[in-house]
């Protein structure tokens, strides 16, 4: 089994990392920062003995995706599993910030998301076999003011997760979209909510969203919401009227800008 693992540099897609290779299986690394996948990729094979294949990309890059899966195949790779991990957010006012910073947002968290998953789903069709997780957020439930493209791009993680898993379960592929909510990464410091009260007393710890990814992918559960606190807010969400879930949650995200 080989996975390929975008944003392995840090955080989740660090976690997802060691968390397979732990198993003993291949992984395959894509990150921007080419000196962070070069000591974990050394640590994993240390401590492992596992396959580890680095190839760095910046996958905000339209050109990136394709590129990537084709030095993959040209290596003579195939990919097994997909986690589309790899995802930033910008916090303010959307006016107020800078256009292509939020473009970029969408390019990462959204084109790139899909143009991989396009890319590898026909092989594992063909095969009958393979699974794709894709990470978005339990910001897909509800609009995020001062968050607002990052809730957005999260909302079409899981849209369109959900679709192509209906689409592809009758021929054996999984597809799952794990939505972990404040997660203790350097995720949060890039978004500037890291030195939050609020985040530092809710956030989850990394390793527990990470096992619950693998677990709704191994069972190609459609929606994994981590965390039972933040599954009732998912749920309770679909009772609250719109007006007041935005006003809600702006609320709370001004409260950290």
């Amino acid at each position: 089994m080989t996975t390929l693992i975008t944003g392995a540099s840090a955080g989740l897609g660090e976690g997802f990392a060691r968390a397979l290779a732990a198993r003993g299986e291949a992984v395959i690394l894509t990150a921007r920062r080419a000196d962070r996948l070069e000591g974990l990729a050394a640590e994993l094979r240390a401590t492992h003995g596992v396959a580890v294949h680095l190839f760095p990309a910046d996958l905000a890059d339209p050109a990136a995706p394709a590129q990537l899966l084709a030095d993959i195949a040209a290596a003579g790779l195939t990919i097994d599993q997909l986690i589309n991990n790899a995802g930033f957010g910008v916090q303010g006012a959307f006016a107020a910030g800078d256009a292509a910073g939020q473009l970029g947002m969408i390019d990462l968290n959204c084109r790139a998301l899909v143009a991989l998953t396009h890319g590898v789903l026909p092989q594992m069709i063909a095969r009958r076999a393979g699974g794709v997780l894709n990470i978005a957020s339990t910001a897909a439930f509800q609009p995020g003011p001062w968050l607002a493209v990052y809730y957005a791009t999260k909302a079409f993680v899981l849209s369109f997760s959900e679709a192509i898993h209906e689409e592809v379960k009758p021929h054996g592929v999984r597809v799952a979209a794990l939505c972990p909510g404040p997660t203790r990464t350097e995720f949060a410091d890039v978004a500037g909510m890291g030195e939050s009260a609020l985040f530092k007393t809710f956030a989850s710890d990394a390793g527990a969203v990470v096992k619950d990814g693998l677990k709704a992918l191994a069972a190609n559960q459609a929606v994994r919401v981590s965390g039972v606190a933040n599954a009732l807010m998912a749920e309770s969400i679909r009772f609250t009227p719109r007006f007041l879930a935005r006003r809600l949650v702006g609320s709370l995200q001004r409260t950290r800008t």
